[in-house]
């Protein structure tokens, strides 16, 4: 059987914090505000690898009020989801997604991100592809409040 999910996510831009995109620390002199390290990117994926298999989202199996994971890598929130859903007997056939901001430029650092996603998920990176655009200016990552990122998975069942 194939499945698939898909996922969103949005942190707001704030100072005095890293900016985590794809388990990649980019140099910018913002960062994404959240219980965990934020990375939308990440997020957004691991809501669309749960929802392709039915299991809800990160936030039901990393809750934002619990204490024990704030701050959290969420590399490791997307290591646990990918055994989860192999867990479930499910595999990752592939993942697409794009990160939605006007800054930082995420271009040089495409690649790595990749290669973390690919990792996390034990799958090829033939299997990842990661964008990064702009809405032109408009709306909130427009104007350098936020970051989002939206993601699509296909799953097959082992």
């Amino acid at each position: 059987m194939i499945k698939v999910g898909q996922g969103f996510d949005v942190h707001q831009l704030v100072s005095g914090r890293k900016c985590m995109i794809g388990g990649v620390e980019i140099p910018y002199d913002k960062g994404l505000d959240g219980h965990s390290d934020a990375d939308v990117l990440l997020h957004a994926i691991s809501d669309a690898i749960l929802g392709a298999v039915g299991l809800g989202d990160i936030g039901k199996h990393f809750s934002n009020t619990d204490l024990s994971i704030k701050n959290i890598d969420s590399r490791v929130i997307l290591k646990k989801v990918a055994l989860l859903i192999h867990e479930k007997k499910y595999s990752i056939i592939n993942i697409d997604a794009t990160v939605i901001c006007e800054l930082p430029k995420l271009a040089p650092y495409i690649d790595q991100i990749k290669k973390n996603i690919a990792l996390d998920c034990n799958v090829d990176i033939d299997a990842v592809n990661v964008k990064a655009t702009t809405t032109e200016t408009l709306g909130f990552t427009g104007r350098g409040e936020g970051i989002a990122a939206q993601a699509i998975c296909l799953v097959e069942s082992k």
